[in-house]
């Protein structure tokens, strides 16, 4: 049961990744968001967090840092994100 919401929580990761990703290449240029691309969204994640109240997306990415914690804590349990 909980894998599900580790799922969820992974895919909504991945969609603000995307936003952000976009905003990155919009504001930083192509650069930037190849960096952030390379990176598996390391970069992404710190430039949008140095860049969030510049760029207005600070409950962005709020959502991003819990979705990102929610998921990692369903990793903590081992077992509790196995599919049967």
């Amino acid at each position: 049961m909980l894998g599900i919401f580790d799922y969820v929580a992974g895919f909504g990761a991945f969609v603000c990744f995307i936003m952000v990703l976009i905003k990155q290449f919009e504001s930083g240029g192509v650069a930037h968001g190849v960096i952030g691309i390379v990176t598996c969204g390391i970069w992404t994640f710190i430039w949008g967090w140095i860049n969030a109240g510049e760029e207005k997306i600070k409950s962005l990415m709020l959502i991003w840092t819990v979705l990102v914690v929610v998921s990692g804590g369903f990793h903590l349990f081992p077992g509790s994100v196995s599919i049967r």
